[in-house]
């Protein structure tokens, strides 16, 4: 089994054909996918995704670009509807000065509100990171010295600084189709040197299709194409990243019922 840590089922992109797109990653071989929430305004719509497909999974959360729009959203606030049980992770939040879509400062205090949350409840951090590597690393650091608390770098396209602080700080590095890209070389040389316990794949869908996709939709059942360029990167066997990747997503993400794990158990009672 493989698990799409990241994608948004709640995007109008999938609204056609919402049923398909799961089926075809199940068929695929995702045997779990989480849909991130963007603005807790909507979380209502990301909610109802996960409530409709066993197998779907959900967080609660507002993006950078949306952060000066949700300033009243407090981490009680995060805290109370994180309790639902198909909420896992709290997010997406974060910095993304590329487009500064929020002004920085609202991202940063937002970024902040979420990770009072995500320590309270034990949750993961969904982490968005764009162009933002000093000011991120300083918070992350910061925040880490007041009390230690699970998150993901999700997507990651940062610099080889901003990974290695993560991981010396306990997080966890997802990467996306951007691992298969052409001109993506130094991601796929940072993958290469993370700790394999500490590595998760995405889609980030529906943006960021992989190679051989790019420029179409993305969704979750394309993670099977950025798992086997990793394979390519870790120089292993496709079904020990499947492997990998999805034990490393049950450790992180404890809320989620560990389907790989019964299987195990059935197949060892079996044989």
């Amino acid at each position: 089994m493989l698990v799409d840590s990241h994608c948004h089922l709640d995007f109008p992109d999938f609204a056609e054909e919402l049923d398909d797109v799961v089926q075809r990653a199940r068929d695929a071989g995702v045997g779990r996918m989480v849909t991130i929430c963007t603005r807790v305004k909507n979380f209502p719509q990301v909610r109802a995704v996960a409530e409709r497909f066993d197998d779907v999974f959900c967080s609660v959360g507002t993006h950078p670009h949306n952060a000066a729009e949700e300033l009243d959203i407090t981490a009680d606030n995060l805290i109370e509807l994180s309790k639902h049980d198909k909420v896992v992770a709290i997010g997406e939040a974060g910095l993304d000065y590329h487009y500064d879509k929020s002004p920085r400062a609202p991202q940063a205090q937002g970024f902040r509100t979420h990770i009072a949350a995500a320590r309270e409840t034990g949750l993961p951090l969904v982490i968005h990171a764009r162009s933002a590597d000093d000011d991120m690393m300083a918070i992350l650091r910061e925040e880490t010295r007041e009390g230690a608390f699970p998150a993901i770098l999700h997507c990651f396209s940062s610099g080889r600084a901003l990974a290695e602080c993560g991981i010396d700080l306990g997080l966890t590095v997802s990467f996306s189709g951007i691992l298969t890209f052409k001109n993506s070389q130094d991601i796929r040389d940072i993958a290469k040197d993370m700790p394999r316990d500490r590595v998760l794949v995405e889609t980030d869908a529906p943006y960021l299709a992989p190679v051989p996709h790019r420029g179409k939709r993305n969704e979750p059942s394309f993670v099977t194409n950025t798992a086997a360029v990793l394979a390519d990167v870790w120089d292993t066997d496709i079904d020990d990243i499947w492997q990998q990747t999805t034990q490393n997503f049950f450790n992180l993400f404890k809320k989620v019922p560990n389907i790989s794990h019964n299987i195990s158990q059935e197949i060892s009672q079996q044989g």
